[in-house]
C-alpha cells in the first residue's frame, strides 16, 4: 500500500485525482497504474484499470488468477468490473468512497458474480483519505 500511496502523489503531482494502485502476485509487485484520465483522455484512465492492463501484458493472461490488488481509493463500480473479469483473488482499498464507491454502495456482493474476490479496507487509509481530501480542498480554493 506504501507504494500505491506514493503512485498517487505522483497523480497528484501530474493534476490527476491522487489514486494509485499495485497489482502484487506471489509478494512480487507485478504492475502499477495511477489515475491518468485527464492526461490520457480516457474515462477509464483509473490507478486499478492501468494497473489490470499492464498486469495482464506482464502475465501475457487477462486472467489474474491469484492476484491481490492493492488502491488507495476505494474502486468504483467499473473498476470492480473489470477486476471481476480478470479474475484476480483480492482487493486492499484504502481510503473509503462514499460517493461512488462500489463496497460502500452494495453494488458488489459475491454472489451477484460466478467469482469470488476477497474485499478489505487495508493499512493506510487515513493518509490516503487525507491526500484525497487535501488534493480536493486546493481545487476548491
Amino acid at each position: 500500500m506504501t507504494v500505491a500511496l506514493a503512485l498517487a502523489k505522483k497523480a497528484k503531482e501530474q493534476g490527476e485525482v491522487p489514486v494509485g494502485a499495485v497489482l502484487v502476485k506471489d509478494n512480487l509487485k507485478i504492475s502499477e497504474g495511477w489515475n491518468q484520465p485527464i492526461s490520457l483522455c480516457d474515462p477509464t484512465g483509473h490507478a486499478e484499470i492501468i494497473a489490470l492492463r499492464a498486469g495482464a501484458l506482464a502475465l501475457k493472461n487477462y486472467r489474474l488468477i491469484d492476484t491481490t490488488l492493492y488502491v488507495t481509493l476505494e474502486p468504483c463500480m467499473m473498476c470492480v468490473g473489470a477486476m471481476i473479469h480478470s479474475r484476480i483473488a483480492r482487493i486492499v482499498y484504502g481510503a473509503a468512497d462514499s460517493k461512488v464507491g462500489a463496497f460502500s454502495h452494495g453494488l458488489f456482493h459475491e454472489g451477484l458474480f460466478n467469482h469470488r474476490m476477497a474485499v478489505s479496507q487495508g493499512p493506510l487509509a487515513e493518509e490516503a483519505s487525507q491526500l484525497l481530501k487535501t488534493f480536493f480542498a486546493s481545487k476548491r480554493n
